[in-house]
């Protein structure tokens, strides 16, 4: 929105919470305002009035950050119990002022009106270069510095916020892809259901058909046959409809593919440990280098776990063969007592180029995984010791219920392993740089500090410097003689040619016709705080004609 002064984010519906702090925030700095108005000017209805603009300003500076911003800084010079409603306006306005370049106008016309207001009231009484230092300074301390630091704090926090609903989209998606293909290895395992246990199943059926037309069998046996024939009947229907139902809403993959090749000669049943072989003499006759290595007493291996064990080989074969062209490929086969482990290494890729990152990049993997724990196994991948890449499978022997699959999001469930390494490749943060971000936020708001603290101590060297030049103490004033040398006086005094008694010449009594006078400043304070203790020293002639003391207002 953009009204005058009304720069602003589009406010939104405040909570009962949110008011109730908002009005205590606002009543806590009225009340100091009209405190600290009653201790500098007296009570009454002018401390009233203070409180009122305080609480208003306050409530204001949310919805109109910059005009409150502005107008805070125009009542600063006049009402001292201000400077707590300026921190906190200069708080919102750098948090609520959309666009840098609109906050940088909005705290320039703010200052320029501090400064222009405050040089107005002062009437001349003081140096203008020393109370625009002394403004900018204070400026700077009570409205800049709030103002950045609601700035950086309200914008990281949205940056945090927006890359943080980027990495949950990313993980969703993620999560989408690993599910498309855990449904496309599911439907590659109905298949092999359909055409293994549906081809056993016909067979039972055909086989107890004709044994139930055989004229030697009894009643009873023919019974008990179509008994048998019916079931088999039945199952191979309901096999059918699960089938069916598994591969529902799932595209049927492609006859061939990488990952997914035509049947070799040896037909589907030769698709299990037995083809492992097969696989290997395709690879070698192609021109690779594929070692095949078996260990442990053979022992029978399920159905599934067995088709499990020559996928793994033959996705770990495909990926190698693919990822890293003329490497050397080792297959090894080991029995061991518990489990059957499916091991599948191949170097790096001739050239020095590395495969790890480009095989674990496909969804193949992700179907393995889905079928070894289908089966109650598991599979493993990864960057093999001195470049390359490892596949291994543990399947068990016998039949093992699969373990549930837990999704990221489920109760109790850890992070996600690859989350910071997706956020990463995505070029977000991780969720553990959230600390680093909070230190980073600290160092630039301590450097900040430390940068106003260097400013205000050089000013006060200025300043203290300034009043050297243009002040004495009263006993050097009454030690000096009128009639003496004007170059012994001058000698004996600073040269008076400083800001912080510029604004001292021309009041006062009149200097003697035809003098040079050197006005000073005393060294003690003045009986009032509006008044200013000078002294003043009028040359003619070489001679020190005339030395007065008097108070110049502020």
């Amino acid at each position: 929105m953009r009204d005058g002064w009304k720069w602003t984010a589009a406010p939104g519906l405040w909570s009962p919470r949110r008011t109730a702090v908002e009005a205590v925030l606002a009543l806590a700095l009225g009340v100091m305002a009209a405190g600290t108005e009653e201790l500098l000017a007296g009570g009454g209805y002018r401390a009233l009035a203070v409180a009122l603009a305080a609480v208003l300003l306050s409530l204001l500076r949310r919805r109109l950050p910059a005009t409150a911003l502005t107008v805070t800084a125009a009542l600063i010079p006049h009402v001292g119990g201000f400077t707590p409603l300026l921190a906190v306006v200069g708080w919102s306005a750098g948090r609520r002022i959309a666009g840098p370049i609109r906050a940088l106008v909005a705290f320039t016309a703010a200052y320029a009106v501090c400064i222009g207001v405050t040089l107005l009231g002062d009437e001349g009484r003081q140096s203008p270069l020393v109370l625009t230092l002394l403004i900018t300074l204070y400026f700077l301390a009570t409205a800049v510095v709030p103002g950045l630091s609601s700035r950086y704090w309200t914008q990281r926090r949205t940056l945090l916020h927006a890359l943080r609903e980027r990495n949950a989209q990313l993980l969703r998606e993620r999560a989408m892809v690993a599910g498309q293909a855990r449904l496309r290895e599911r439907q590659r395992i109905a298949q092999d259901m359909h055409d293994s246990l549906g081809h056993q199943l016909a067979l039972i059926s055909v086989h107890t058909g004709a044994l139930e037309v055989d004229p030697e069998l009894t009643e009873r046996q023919r019974e008990a046959v179509a008994v048998l024939r019916g079931a088999s009947v039945t199952a191979m229907h309901e096999l059918r409809e699960v089938v069916g139902i598994l591969r529902d809403g799932v595209e049927a993959p492609e006859t061939t593919s990488e990952t997914n090749p035509a049947p070799d000669e040896s037909g589907r049943a030769g698709r299990g440990t037995a083809g492992i072989d097969v696989l290997v003499e395709t690879g070698r006759a192609a021109g690779n280098r594929v070692e095949l290595r078996r260990s442990g007493e053979p022992r029978p291996l399920a159905a599934a776990a067995d088709h499990a064990a020559y996928r793994i080989v033959q996705e770990a074969l495909t990926n190698a063969y693919k990822h890293a062209p003329g490497a050397a490929i080792c297959v090894e086969l080991r029995h061991e007592p518990d489990s059957f482990v499916v091991e599948v290494v191949n170097g790096a890729a001739d050239g020095g180029g590395g495969s790890g990152a480009a095989v674990s990049g496909g969804q193949g993997l992700t179907g393995l995984r889905e079928r070894a724990r289908l089966v109650g196994g598991m599979v493993h991948a990864g960057p093999a010791d001195g470049g390359g890449f490892r596949v291994a499978g543990v399947l068990p022997y016998g039949g093992v219920e699969a373990a549930p699959f837990v999704g990221p999001s489920a109760a109790g469930a850890s992070p996600d392993p690859d989350a910071d390494l997706l956020a990463a490749d995505a070029g977000l943060p991780s969720p553990r740089s959230r600390v680093g971000g909070v230190v980073l936020g600290c160092g630039i708001a301590v450097a900040a500090m430390v940068a106003l603290a260097a400013v205000a101590v050089f000013g006060l060297v200025f300043l203290v410097g300034e009043l050297d030049k243009g002040m004495i103490e009263p006993a050097e004033y009454a030690r000096v003689q009128v009639g003496a040398d004007e170059d012994q006086v001058r000698g004996r005094l600073p040269d008076g040619d400083t800001v912080a008694t510029a604004g001292l010449r021309g009041k006062g009594p009149e200097p003697p016709e035809g003098a040079e006078c050197l006005v000073l400043m005393s060294s003690e304070v003045g009986e009032s705080i509006d008044t200013e203790p000078v002294f003043r020293f009028c040359f003619k002639d070489g001679k020190l004609i005339e030395k007065k003391a008097y108070e110049v207002r502020r």
